[in-house]
């Protein structure tokens, strides 16, 4: 069997039993990466950007290269890649779980449990939810979709276009770390530094995509394309201002302004500044704007994928 079909059948197979099944409820693979990624720091840390970049170095080439090693030992049989495949996309991708969180904030905010809605937020980000009333937990939830569906659904199937099972779980090695270490705290200024520049660069393409395809699917191109344009470059992440600026678009609202985290007021700039303000129900059409780019990104991947196969041939 050609290598896009076992990616496009193990990727969909992959897809759908995030769906079904959402994340595995024990032993997530994640974890187990997160744990082991936690260990080498603390043999490795000093507050040095060079023992950070060999945190980094060792942490994700490890995840790439058990990846290659798992994609050797089944390259013979076409239905045990097509297997591998399909659990190491379910292992990576994070849809179901992003929709879940989302979507039981948004119940909170409906009954009008402010306080429920503020306990169930920091399993979704990083905001300091004491500082946001309803309207501002609705808003960081719709922007913490958006951001999620680069970085636990697209990001991932564009890097399993590119390289396979070792794409798949290297992506979400480095995001990972991003989220472990990556943050501008005193501890990790300087040693989490490699591990938030390797997550810029492997999310920009996962990234930009999810931006078109927000563009795409959700039923206001122009706006997405617009916010995109005029916006997205006065965010302070490269990869988090083209995605949240075209779903702002897309789904004309508007994103960004004064948040918290950690206790450190930022003022981010305003995205789509002619949408109008998020309100509950903002929160499940943003979660199904993410599911029309998750399975557009699965069909754009498995194209992908046939050229990078086709070039190499």
């Amino acid at each position: 069997m050609r290598a896009d079909r076992v990616f496009a059948y193990g990727a969909a197979a992959g897809l759908l039993g995030d769906l079904l099944l959402g994340d595995p409820r024990r032993g997530h693979p994640v974890a187990v990466f997160g744990r082991a990624a936690g260990a080498v720091e603390r043999l490795l840390w000093r507050d040095d950007r060079g023992r950070g970049a060999l945190h980094a170095g060792v942490c994700a080439g490890g995840a790439v290269a058990l990846g290659a090693l798992a994609s050797l030992a089944v390259r013979r049989s076409p239905a045990a890649s097509v297997a591998l495949t399909g659990v190491a996309t379910w292992a990576v991708v994070g849809g179901t779980s992003l929709a879940r969180e989302a979507r039981v904030i948004g119940r909170a905010l409906e009954a009008g449990d402010v306080e429920a809605a503020r306990a169930r937020l920091p399993h979704l980000c990083g905001r300091d939810p004491q500082a946001l009333d309803a309207d501002g937990i609705a808003r960081a939830v719709v922007e913490s979709v958006a951001e999620n569906t680069s970085d636990a659904v697209v990001g991932a199937l564009v890097w399993g276009a590119l390289g396979g099972v070792p794409g798949l779980v290297g992506f979400r090695a480095v995001n990972t770390l991003d989220a472990m270490v990556g943050h501008k705290s005193a501890r990790y200024r300087r040693y989490g530094w490699a591990s938030a520049r390797l997550d810029d660069v492997a999310g920009w393409p996962g990234a930009r995509l999810t931006a078109v395809l927000a563009a795409v699917a959700g039923g206001n191109a122009r706006g997405a394309v617009r916010a995109w344009r005029t916006d997205a470059v006065k965010h302070p992440s490269p990869n988090a201002g083209p995605v949240e600026a075209s779903f702002a678009g897309a789904l004309g609202v508007r994103l960004g302004g004064t948040l918290s985290y950690g206790g450190r007021i930022e003022h981010r700039p305003v995205l789509n500044g002619e949408g109008r303000a998020v309100d509950v129900g903002d929160i499940e059409r943003a979660v199904r704007l993410s599911r029309r780019v998750g399975w557009l990104a699965l069909g754009v991947s498995a194209v992908a994928r046939g050229l990078v196969k086709g070039a190499r041939s």
